[in-house]
């Protein structure tokens, strides 16, 4: 697993002239939770660095920021590799998530909310669902999540959150049955925007918080199964 395919190198233009460590951080990051590189890959630095033309310090220094973001380890003698996360990982994922989400919509203020980013996400679900793209539907309902997270208005959520998603999706990677694990969040989403719409904060923030455990029990519950068949 360690050569990466070449569409990596469609990246490259995302680095402007001005290519750095940051730049070529948030490329893997997307990376990594899009699934292009699954947990326990290895991390080619000749091919990555290669793709995307920057230098073996600049990318070192890239993996260096995704291992301090906990999304790729360093194994001694081996290379770098997308982590897999441990059950306590998912667990500590998921109580960052209801502090931070519970305390956004805590802490909207009066209505009207500006919903447009969080309607947009519900339509992009719904489109998933439809197509049968249930990989595409776990993506959607997490990009509701990060909308709902930047109604707060705030850069240094915005930042630490986006870290805790593609924590989440490397658990996601791990599901047998994306369907099964996504598809019953699709109407929670769209009751939490409707809470949200009429003005019911306090409502949209209890939907969310039965939301959160709900999920945190079933994510578990497969990290568990498939972990275990793994070991």
């Amino acid at each position: 697993m360690a050569e990466q395919p070449a569409p990596l190198a469609d990246d490259r233009a995302l680095l402007g002239r001005t290519s750095t460590a940051e730049r070529v951080s948030d490329i893997l990051r997307s990376r990594i939770a899009e699934g292009y590189f699954p947990p326990g890959t290895r991390l080619s630095e000749d091919s990555i660095g290669g793709a995307l033309g920057v230098s073996r310090n600049t990318l070192r220094e890239a993996f260096r920021l995704l291992t301090h973001e906990r999304l790729l380890v360093h194994e001694l003698n081996r290379g770098v590799f997308v982590r897999v996360l441990a059950v306590e990982d998912v667990e500590d994922i998921y109580r960052t998530r209801r502090l931070v989400e519970c305390a956004v919509v805590r802490g909207l203020g009066e209505p009207p909310y500006a919903l447009a980013g969080l309607a947009g996400a519900v339509a992009e679900g719904r489109r998933s669902a439809r197509e049968g793209d249930w990989k595409g539907l776990g993506t959607a309902n997490i990009h509701f999540h990060r909308e709902l997270v930047a109604l707060a208005g705030s850069d240094r959520t915005d930042e630490l959150m986006r870290s805790v998603f593609a924590e989440l999706r490397l658990a996601f990677h791990v599901v047998d049955d994306p369907r099964r694990l996504h598809e019953p969040y699709l109407s929670r989403n769209e009751q939490i925007l409707g809470a949200l719409s009429a003005g019911r904060r306090r409502e949209a923030e209890e939907l969310l918080a039965v939301y959160l455990d709900d999920s945190l029990a079933k994510v578990v519950e497969v990290y568990r199964r498939r972990v275990g068949e793994e070991a």
